[in-house]
């Protein structure tokens, strides 16, 4: 590609940054903060309603069951009708059955409802990462990935302090604080998948605000990049079968149980260090990680781009989080928060740069459906995160044990990550003329 078509399609892959980043990153902040609220709710939520803790525990993972189940035949559908029309409705569903847990008096509407909320949100992260190979190459896509990754800690930093001020709600209108908490930030899910409708392009050749010529050249250079690359030559189903994604899945897989063991038990978790309940000041506490994570995520996938590292830099990034986990089990608040802010950094930056991997090696059809495996495959790692803490603290008879799970976790996919350099996936990106004007 000549340097006056290369200027051209950076000059649209900046245009689609600012055009659809930033609403899609409000997608995600929803879709973090509708599926971790329940942390939040857990102490007045279970004594409202007689939960006990296992099936809590219970509960809370067993979302990702039918996240994982449906979540293929979603990206399969996000293909077939397009990203636009597919993400809205994942959005509004979502966003719909949210609001209904303000409704729960049973432990068997609980586990229903958050059964559905995973079937109502499948396919939305995969079907994003997806979505961004249809506008950014591969030079770019770390840190389009980086800002993606905003959404989580987002939701947290901002999601935490309005879920305290919403759970103090207690009692207004005769309706108790988790009540208020699920049915707002439910609904506000609903709404936004009505304007994402408006607001999003399926592809390059839609796009209004892209010229002719800055089409053209985005197309080329998305096609040049395909020519040059290696792909696993895998359909919708066959790659299920491939030896590589399964890899990938595990290690997505491990890297979830590391993510998850903070996400539901962080507002506790802060509790206990600060010795008081749930409510708006551990909001404002328990968002101080995420401020940290969210820095990061920006951050560290510019890094990944600007000396080409991938796997490697992912491994370390994780790793770290495993030291905090061990380090977060202290019972001195300042250590203990600093800790956890460690924890939720690793687990938050490595996955923007995990996730430049799987489009390493599929296109087409075969990549919607495998990023969607290996992301439903991962999403386990949501339901078995808060059911192994139970189980190791319950086997040890060790309140810290559970951290030393989720730590370890975080140890196995740093060595499982190092592996994909030798399997020709995790490479670092070559500093060709290309790479290094970029990276400059």
């Amino acid at each position: 590609m000549n340097e006056a078509a290369s200027k051209l399609a950076d000059q649209a892959m900046k245009k689609a940054e600012r055009k659809l980043v930033p609403f899609i990153v409000l997608m995600y902040i929803f879709a973090f903060l509708d599926r971790a609220n329940i942390g939040f709710a857990k102490n007045a939520f279970q004594t409202s309603t007689g939960l006990s803790d296992a099936a809590f525990a219970m509960g809370a993972g067993i979302f990702f069951i039918g996240y994982a189940v449906f979540e293929v035949p979603s990206n399969i559908l996000m293909h077939k009708f397009g990203a636009r029309l597919w993400l809205s409705r994942i959005m509004v569903t979502w966003g719909l059955v949210a609001a209904a847990f303000a409704l729960v008096t049973t432990e068997f509407q609980f586990l229903s409802l958050r059964v559905l909320l995973g079937i109502a949100e499948a396919g939305f992260m995969p079907a994003i990462v997806y979505y961004f190979t249809l506008w950014f190459t591969e030079k770019r896509r770390s840190s389009i990935m980086g800002l993606f990754w905003m959404g989580p800690p987002l939701a947290f930093v901002f999601g935490s302090p309005v879920s305290g001020l919403l759970l103090d709600l207690q009692g207004v209108l005769g309706y108790e604080g988790w009540q208020w908490m699920f049915a707002i930030e439910g609904l506000a899910a609903a709404a936004s998948g009505i304007v994402a409708f408006r607001h999003l392009i399926d592809d390059p050749k839609s796009a209004k605000w892209l010229s002719d010529e800055e089409k053209a050249a985005l197309l080329a250079a998305l096609e040049e990049e395909r020519e040059k690359r290696s792909f696993e030559k895998v359909g919708a189903l066959s790659v299920l079968l491939n030896a590589k994604v399964w890899y990938l899945a595990l290690i997505c897989f491990m890297i979830q149980v590391c993510n998850y063991g903070l996400n539901f038990y962080l507002p506790t978790h802060v509790a206990g260090l600060l010795g008081t309940k749930v409510g708006t000041m551990v909001g404002f506490v328990s968002a101080v990680p995420w401020i940290f994570a969210l820095f990061a995520t920006v951050y560290l996938p510019r890094v990944s781009d600007r000396t080409g590292m991938r796997a490697s830099l992912a491994a370390m990034i994780i790793a770290l989080s495993g030291i905090g986990y061990f380090i977060s089990s202290t019972t001195l608040p300042l250590l203990g928060i600093a800790a956890l802010c460690v924890v939720a950094v690793g687990n938050l930056a490595c996955q923007p740069i995990f996730w430049t991997i799987p489009s390493r090696i599929l296109t087409g059809l075969g990549a919607a459906s495998g990023i969607a495996f290996i992301n439903s495959m991962g999403n386990l790692g949501g339901f078995v995160a808060p059911n192994l803490r139970v189980f190791a603290e319950t086997l040890f008879q060790n309140p810290n044990a559970g951290l030393y799970a989720m730590g370890i976790s975080g140890f196995i996919a740093a060595g499982m990550l190092l592996v994909t350099i030798s399997m020709g996936m995790g490479k670092n990106l070559k500093k060709g003329k290309s790479f290094e004007k970029y990276g400059s």
